[in-house]
């Protein structure tokens, strides 16, 4: 951070984000999510003399794309957590059924 335009595109939740995935990094991630009132710069010199420099490679989590689960959400009208709890109980059968219902024409 060099001037106070670096300081404000500094994204402490993002960062800490991508800290949290390694075990030699967690805790000092946890310590600024709990000191979070604290300023951009003294957060990013924190973690700049904390943090050892080292290769850390790793995929970012994402939420799993769930077969018919708009289908169960539209049909039913339903929330995503409400359709992922109903979506076991129903067999393939009776999801073709809803797809056919609420086929509106078109390309698929």
């Amino acid at each position: 951070m060099v001037d106070d335009v670096s300081e404000k595109s500094y994204n402490a939740f993002l960062v800490n984000r991508g800290l949290s995935y390694f075990v030699d990094t967690i805790l000092y991630s946890n310590e600024m999510n709990v000191n979070h009132h604290i300023s951009n710069r003294m957060q990013f010199d924190f973690l700049r003399h904390s943090v050892k420099s080292k290769k850390r490679f790793s995929k970012w989590a994402k939420a799993e794309n769930v077969k018919h689960l708009e289908t169960v959400k539209e049909y039913y009208g339903y929330s995503n957590s409400k359709a992922k709890m109903v979506l076991p109980l129903l067999n393939e059968e009776q999801l073709n059924h809803i797809e056919s219902k609420l086929y509106k024409g078109g390309k698929k």
